[in-house]
This record gives structure tokens, sequence and C-alpha cells, in this order.
């Protein structure tokens, strides 16, 4: 379809649970474009995990036919978006490939962090944004009191705001033809200079990578020879399409039109989000505007657990690289897991769901050492480093200062919840900013937190504490210096790379005690008495002890002199300390596992 005017590009925002996927099904059902033996719930989320989860973690693109009330018929392209914190930048790729968003809100429960967060991201993007209020088939749905939270915290007019339920399919019809009206066609020349950006990619092991474009001008057809313009390659289109919501082959893809080109392009690294693909024949002179950089804000390692599969998880991580540009690594090896790689996250989910599909998708058994932040460390040479692995952090006496990554978070809770949300920001070292309320019932609190601090289980305790009644977003606020430590883990006098970790030093005791304790439980006795210690620098600041193995050396005497057995032992303790001044500790591998997964 070449008729500009005649195309709307659109996506669907919002926070976790707020029904974006339903909607998106809803409007598949209308527009016919799933036959009815097709069709299942949260259909865009194809990934077991996403089902599984409930929620979405990758942007999916699907083109669908629409025939409006003026009796034209108009092609849109719709992109659902993940609403998780830390599949932000997913959403951010996507509305870079829109006109206007969908921006859903949950009447029963009112605009939360992430619907905050996210609106923010389309207003900066200059999106038309139209509020959609899901849900009002509930009978808790408060459709005044959510307009009113619209126009307060978010700034965006809530009078023409459609009301829908995504369940029952009550109103959607509306949104398609509000869509028509309201959302502006894209802009693009259909006769110039073909560009397209790069907004997604995958891998397929039989026809290499799939890429995922957005035509801005010009058209791409099969057979045509096609530039990166960041890297100067040239390849040949082999196939050019369409999500309906499965890949179809189209003749051609013209200006404003969102689809995928499968060209010569074997290797993963080849490709970069972003990136604009344009003409080798008739070249565009200037590239689109790509995305900003992104910095990993949490690091782990991965190695795996049979050492053999080092060079399958190399290859696994190389195409889970080309479908997730915000994940980053590079090869690591420690003393106690071998080789590996250093990877780089958004944050714990992304870590969790990255781990969780190269278990699944490319049947890899790993081991994760304990998450970390990048930290920025002034040297006395007048040098800053960042660090992001504990095992590279220099000595104490090189160390002018250590800066640990801050976050400023917004978290919305009900009000008799402030005191406990307080003491919860208190402990994880926390400065309450101010805050304000929403309604009569909700209040959200700005506060400054070190990075490092939420990382584990923080999401878990603000569940608990609110009763599950609250919602967090958080976005990177600097650097700020603190007084850091390094932990290691000694084992019978070695340290143990793998359960080092920096950390402020009003908490390393208590981590020390609780890694030294988890140990305990899970080596084995030995010969000999093995010494378990956490430490900072030469001081020890915890210590657990496993008992040595004893053998019953005096089983073979019965009756006799008592002396014959004193004799017995006495020679076993002689032989117990040669083996200690010689023995090393074996430490088996799911020690190792089972440590590294209690402290997670």
């Amino acid at each position: 379809m070449s008729n500009l005017s005649h195309i709307r590009n659109f996506c669907i925002i919002a926070h976790i649970d707020h029904g974006k996927s339903t909607l998106a099904d809803r409007m598949l059902d209308i527009t016919g474009t799933i036959q009815k033996r097709l069709q299942r719930d949260q259909l865009l989320d194809a990934m077991d995990l996403e089902r599984e989860r409930g929620i979405t973690i990758k942007s999916h693109p699907v083109a669908m036919n629409y025939r409006a009330a003026d009796g034209k018929q108009y092609l849109f392209h719709l992109i659902d978006t993940p609403g998780h914190v830390d599949f932000t930048y997913e959403v951010e790729r996507s509305l870079a490939a829109c006109e206007g968003a969908l921006l859903v809100v949950d009447v029963a429960q009112g605009v939360e962090a992430q619907t905050v967060a996210n609106s923010h991201l389309a207003v900066n993007q200059g999106l038309t944004i139209i509020p959609v209020f899901n849900k009002i088939d509930l009978p808790s749905s408060d459709i005044e009191g959510t307009r009113k939270q619209i126009e307060d915290v978010l700034a965006i007019p809530a009078e023409d705001a459609l009301c829908v339920s995504a369940k029952t399919g009550e109103g959607v019809a509306e949104i398609l033809q509000a869509i028509v009206e309201r959302v502006p066609p894209p802009s693009g020349d259909p006769e110039g200079a073909s560009r397209a950006l790069v907004f997604d990619s995958i891998y397929d092991a039989y026809r290499g990578v799939v890429t995922y474009i957005r035509v801005v001008d010009g058209t791409f057809c099969p057979g045509e020879k096609i530039r990166m313009m960041a890297t100067g390659q040239d390849y040949e289109i082999k196939e050019v399409g369409k999500f309906v919501p499965q890949p179809v082959p189209v003749k051609m893809l013209g200006a404003g039109e969102v689809g995928y080109i499968i060209a010569n392009i074997k290797e993963a690294s080849e490709i970069r989000i972003g990136d604009t693909v344009t003409s080798a024949r008739r070249p565009a002179a200037k590239a689109l505007p790509g995305f900003k950089e992104i910095h990993p804000m949490v690091f782990a390692g991965l190695y795996p657990i049979d050492t053999s599969e080092y060079e399958k998880l190399k290859a696994s991580l190389d195409k889970l690289r080309l479908n997730d540009c915000s994940f980053v690594y590079q090869a690591e090896s420690s003393v106690a897991l071998g080789f590996g790689f250093r990877c780089g996250f958004l944050g714990l989910l992304h870590l969790e769901v990255i781990q969780e599909r190269l278990r699944r998708e490319y049947d890899l058994d790993l081991i994760s050492t304990y998450p970390g932040v990048v930290y920025r460390v002034h040297l006395t040479s007048g040098e800053m480093i960042e660090v992001d692995n504990p095992v590279y952090l220099p000595e104490t006496t090189r160390i002018v200062a250590i800066e640990e990554p801050m976050v400023t978070a917004s978290i919305i809770c009900h009000n008799e919840h402030i005191g406990d949300m307080m003491q919860l920001i208190m402990d994880r070292r926390g400065i309450l900013e101010h805050t304000h309320s929403m309604d009569t019932r909700r209040v959200m609190l700005t506060c400054k937190l070190p990075l490092n601090e939420i990382l584990l289980d923080f999401h878990d305790r603000l569940k608990s504490v609110s009763r599950g009644y609250s919602s967090m977003d958080y976005e990177h606020a600097g650097y700020q210096p603190s007084d850091l430590v390094k932990l290691d883990i000694l084992v019978n006098g070695d340290v143990v790379d793998a359960f080092s970790c920096i950390i402020h030093r009003s908490k390393a005791e208590s981590r020390g005690r609780e890694i030294c304790k988890s140990l305990k439980e899970v080596i084995p006795p030995q010969q000999f008495q093995i010494p378990l210690q956490a430490a900072i620098g030469r001081n020890i600041i915890a210590r657990e002890t496993i008992r040595a193995f004893r053998k019953d050396v005096t089983a073979k005497c019965y009756g006799g002199d008592i002396t014959r057995k004193r004799k017995l032992l006495e020679k076993q303790k002689e032989g117990k300390k040669k083996m200690k001044l010689v023995g090393k500790v074996s430490i088996p591998q799911d020690a190792f596992v089972s440590v590294l997964k209690a402290n997670q």
C-alpha cells in the first residue's frame, strides 16, 4: 500500500497486567486478522516464558486491515510492548516505529509507576497519545478517579479517553475508529531513496538473520541490493514480508510500512539495532536517527555447569544478543567455575529471563554468580576506572574513593503503608525526597536509592509490606561516593573468587555470615578441619568451621590395654596434621550452585 494517508502505525503501552495483550487480541478479532481456529488468549505473547509468567518480554509487531466508518480501507501496524521496568528499552525501540500510542490504564487500579514511565517515553518521542480506560466491567472500576489521575499526574488531557473492556470487547471498535481519526499518518517519500530503521531482529537457524524494519522512504523488494549504513556492508534481499502475526512474504514493503527483510546475512554480529537500511544502487545521503546507546546496569557471571558446553554457550549468547541488544557479554574465567562470560543486563528480571531462555531455547544448564553493578573507582594516580567485577577491584591503598550508581525510584502505594515503605527505603540506605498524593487512597513516594540495594529481594519486600498493592519504576540518577568494601570468602585460607562481592561496609558482616553458614551446610567434611572465613582485606569478620571427618581407627581393638587405643588415636592425630599442611579442599560443583542460588 503506497498511499501513506491510509497507513497508521501505533503501539500499546501500559503498566504490567493492565490489559495490553488482551486488547491486542480483541483488535485482531475485530479486524479478522486471525482465523477463528487459530485464536487463543495473549496471541502475540509467542514465547512460552511470556505465557507462563503472564508478562510481555518482547515487542510483537502485527499488520491489520481495517475498514473505517467512511468505507475506506486502512492498514494498521500495531506493536504490543512490554510493561516491566527492565524492558523499557524494548518499549523505546517500538515507539520509534510508531506515530501514535494507546495508553491503557486499568480503571480498578488507576495510574501505576510504569504508566508514568511509559507515557513520558511516548511524549518525548512526540507521539500522539490516546488514553484508554480498560476493565470498565469490573465492579471496583473508578473512571472519574482515573481520569483525574491522568490529568494531574501525567498532564495528559483525558476528556476524550475511551472506555473499554478488553475482556468482553466492549468499546474496542471505537478505539480502531479513533486511531484512524487521531493518529497521524506516517511521513515519508515513497519515491525517494530507500531508507528503513532496524528496530529488532531474530536469528533463524535455516535462514540466517531476520531483520525487523520500519520503512521511512522508498521501497524494498526481493532481489534488490541493500546497504547497512553503520557498517557499509552490502547484501541481497531474499524475502520481504509482514507479520499477521506470523511472518508472511509480500512482493514489496513501501514507505510507512512495518515488516521484515531476510537477506544473505549469516552472522548475528553483522546487524545493529538502530541502523539504517538503504539501497546499495541508490543510497540515501543521511542515516535515520538511531537509538541512544544502552548501558547495562546489572552484571553477573554466567558459567556452564558442564565445562564442555562453553562453545555452545558462546554461540547461544551471540544469537540472543541479536534479538536483545540491551544485553552485553564478554568472556571471563574463574578459578572456581572455569570459563564463562561476564554479562550485563538492564535489571534482575532481565537476568532471569536471559537465563531461562538459554536453558529452554538452547538447552544449557548454567550457574550465575552474585549480581553486581558498575562502580566508579578513583585511584591515587588521579585515574578513574569502572569496575563491574569484584576480582578487578584494585588494592585498598590505591583507592581514593568508590562511587556507586544511584536510582530515582517512584513507588506508588496505599496511604496506610507509607510507614512500612519509609522503613524499607531507610533499610536499603535510601532517602525519601518527596511524596505526592494521587487521590484519597494512594500516594507516590519519590526516593533516591543505591542500585545495588534494589537488586535482589527489594521488589519482593515491596510487595509483601504493601500486601501486593504497590508498584515501582526507577531511572538511573548518576553516581555517589559511598563506603564500599570488597568482601572475600576464604575456604581453608584460599580466596574463592566466585563468592567475592563489593558491598557497603555496614552490610558486609551479615552477608559474610550468611555465605559461610550456607557453605558449611554444602561442603562435605574432609579428613581435617576446614575454616570458612569472610574477610575485608586482611580482617576476618565472620567464621564457620567444618569439623573433620572422623574415622574410627579403634574399631579393630576389643578388650586389652587402653594405651593401645590411645596410641592409634595419637597416630591418627599426627596424620591429620600432615594432611592439613598439604591438603587442598575440593569443593563440589553443586555446592557452588546451591550457595549462589540460595543467596540470590
